[in-house]
């Protein structure tokens, strides 16, 4: 029996369209629970075991604090890693949820967040290179201490420099994001508006040393809820998206 063109035209259709949904819903949940884990391990490492051991301008102190706590500088290490392993991912679980809005600015936007996380590892290296100068035996018993401190501060200051630069590229990134966000037609609008004041924040707080030296930008501390209410609803709405027009 022969099939007509135009029915295996419309199954082809129905199917591609099918596959497409499930797509954005995996994209979706996949992108929701990477931003989960990064929610975690992110201010774990940053919030919790970054300013417990580091001290801004106390050389001896640090190292001191590092030495009597080297299983939770790894510690560290590890989640900064996976949280920046995680934008990796979600970037690319973005993409393929927003492909259907506009595919060229979305994966524009996955690649500022790509950029942002290879120089987030580069940064991360740093960190690395502190617990391979603390991990001897004996660090301090050399008898040039005082070099030893100036490479684990040296070492810090870069990490943070350099993540600090690249947040840049997180900040258009997330301005790009809640742009594309904005346009679709399966994701709240309110959420697109609030990456883009998320993503002006990152990039006024980064920009401050240099061009706002003497402003008072606190209010950017409070910018970042986008992220999280963008996070909850890839949590519980993102695996309920019916289709993308």
């Amino acid at each position: 029996m022969t099939i007509p063109t135009a029915q295996i035209s419309q199954a082809t259709s129905r199917i591609a369209k099918s596959t497409n949904t499930i797509s954005l819903r995996t994209a979706a949940v996949i992108a929701g629970i990477g931003l989960l884990i990064m929610a975690i391990a992110a201010p774990f490492a940053e919030l919790f075991v970054y300013p417990r051991l580091v001290v801004p301008g106390n050389a001896v102190e640090t190292v001191n604090n590092i030495l009597a706590n080297e299983t939770l500088f790894r510690a560290g290490i590890l989640g900064y890693l996976i949280a920046f392993i995680c934008d990796v991912l979600v970037a690319w679980a973005l993409y393929i949820l927003l492909k259907p809005v506009n595919e060229n600015l979305s994966l524009l936007t996955a690649w500022f967040r790509l950029v942002y996380a290879v120089i987030a590892f580069v940064a991360l290296l740093n960190l690395v290179t502190v617990s391979g100068l603390l991990s001897a035996s004996d660090p301090l018993a050399g008898s040039q201490p005082d070099q030893l401190y100036a490479q684990v501060m040296f070492s810090l200051t870069t990490f943070r420099s350099h993540w600090n630069f690249g947040s840049l590229f997180f900040g258009i990134h997330l301005g790009l994001l809640g742009y594309v966000v904005f346009r679709s037609n399966y994701i709240p609008r309110i959420i697109g508006i609030l990456l883009i004041i998320a993503g002006l924040g990152y990039l006024l707080s980064n920009l401050e040393p240099f061009l706002f030296p003497n402003a008072n930008l606190d209010f950017v501390e409070y910018t970042f809820y986008g992220e999280l209410i963008f996070m909850l609803w890839l949590l519980i709405k993102g695996s309920k998206i019916k289709e993308a027009n």
